[in-house]
């Protein structure tokens, strides 16, 4: 009997298709390739060459853990919408993590994730020794200074000390998802914290059934 759940973890909520295989905190297998769009057709043959790698297949899974923003609106809901139809049709759970908890994962607490939200303004989430508030979005400037002295990943922001992420993304997402495994949890759902842009993009993107 396996005494290690075996996760996959996947993430298209920037310009990148990102994937990582683990089994508890052994990284079996994990690719990561740079793109701008085109993440809807790569991300299956993506996943199926991470299987291959480690020499299993989808049966072998437990789990699936799926990155869910915030993010771009449309990689975001890409890579929720395969989860949601992997987890169906090979019944097992899908688990939603945020890039926020992907990025502080294994770091000292506390400690912020701060990511560029773009018009002079930043998401962000602080977690503490006695758990993580709410995330948010508004000015960089005023996050700057609600952060200062709190070390912080992803942005460099002014009196605050910089620090690396311990874990590539897609593995941070299967090791949250691994941890998270056997505790009620809902259906992955993309993690908004701004309204869509008016200009529709030019391919609409996956439905997300409720």
């Amino acid at each position: 009997m396996r005494s290690e759940p075996l996760v996959l973890g996947f993430d298209t909520s920037a310009a990148h298709c990102a994937a990582a295989l683990v089994r508890g905190d052994t990284v079996l297998a994990t690719r990561a390739e740079d793109m701008a769009k085109g993440q809807a057709e790569r991300l299956m043959p993506l996943l199926e060459e991470v299987l291959a790698e480690a020499g299993l297949g989808w049966h072998d899974l437990d789990a699936l853990g799926v990155g869910t923003g915030p993010g771009n609106f449309t990689g975001v809901r890409i890579s929720v919408a395969a989860a949601r139809g992997l987890a169906l049709g090979l019944d097992i759970p899908a688990i939603g993590v945020s890039v926020f908890e992907a990025l502080a994962q294994d770091a000292p607490r506390p400690v912020a994730v701060a990511l560029d939200a773009r018009r002079d303004e930043a998401y962000a989430q602080l977690f503490t020794p006695a758990g993580a508030e709410a995330p948010t979005l508004g000015p960089a400037a005023d996050l700057a200074e609600r952060l200062a002295g709190v070390p912080v990943i992803g942005l460099t922001l002014p009196h605050s000390a910089p620090l690396a992420p311990r874990h590539p993304l897609a593995v941070a997402v299967a090791l949250v998802a691994a941890a998270k495994l056997g505790t009620d949890q809902p259906r992955p759902a993309p993690l908004y914290l701004r309204g869509a842009d008016a200009a529709p993009p030019s391919d609409p993107p996956p439905v997300i059934l409720d």
